[in-house]
């Protein structure tokens, strides 16, 4: 089944209706220039009153290895996703890491192949915005990453195309911030159930790997 992250987390009661309706993990943004950037400290009030099995990923652009495994002690996380323009030896921090790559066409995807994360995170490429921009990429680009390691697909992911999402990319899980949102840092409930219904009840055509 495929796995389901809900990004952009700002409060309780959104974390906690996201693992009631079944995301397998929350991002908590820690990149200051975000709409949707929390603090550390608010950030592990919410996690202590997560359920058990609920990762929880930090979110972070272009911080230093040290400030960012401070970060994940003091909040509590379970894993680091790194959306800047990290170099790979900036991901080698212990732990679970992911690696955000913004695509616009195949040859984005050539850095993947010097970096050692837990998974890729593809996003949509925008010259504005490092991420949370709603847009969709070429879904066929993704399906030729996944020989560089785990496949989580972004980028203008709503609950009316995660599912086509899913039969044609197969990825190992999906990510969503925008398609899910009343507004930057608030999300609508019912999107999420939706998202996250969908999601978990799609079958990935034939072939596929997790």
């Amino acid at each position: 089944m495929v796995k389901v992250k809900i990004c952009g987390i700002t409060n309780f009661n959104d974390a906690l209706a996201a693992a009631e309706f079944g995301a397998d993990a929350l991002g908590f943004m820690f990149y200051r220039k975000s709409p949707r950037y929390i603090t550390p400290k608010k950030a592990r009030e919410i996690i202590l009153r997560l359920p058990p099995f609920v990762s929880a990923v930090g979110v972070f652009v272009d911080e230093k290895p040290g400030d960012v495994e401070r970060i994940m002690g003091e909040a509590g996380l379970d894993a680091a996703q790194f959306h800047g323009h990290e170099r790979p030896e900036d991901c080698a921090i212990a732990g679970r890491t992911i690696k955000a790559i913004r695509v616009k066409e195949i040859s984005d995807l050539e850095p993947m192949r010097h970096y050692k994360v837990s998974a890729f995170l593809l996003d949509a490429y925008s010259p504005g915005a490092l991420g949370g921009t709603g847009r969709i990429f070429n879904w066929s680009i993704a399906m030729d990453a996944k020989p560089f390691g785990r496949i989580i697909l972004a980028g203008g992911l709503t609950p009316e195309n995660v599912a086509d999402a899913i039969h044609m990319v197969k990825p190992y899980g999906v990510d969503v911030s925008t398609g899910v949102e009343l507004e930057k840092g608030v999300k609508d409930h019912e999107k999420m159930r939706l998202f996250i219904q969908r999601a978990k009840e799609a079958i990935p055509l034939p072939g596929y790997v997790p």
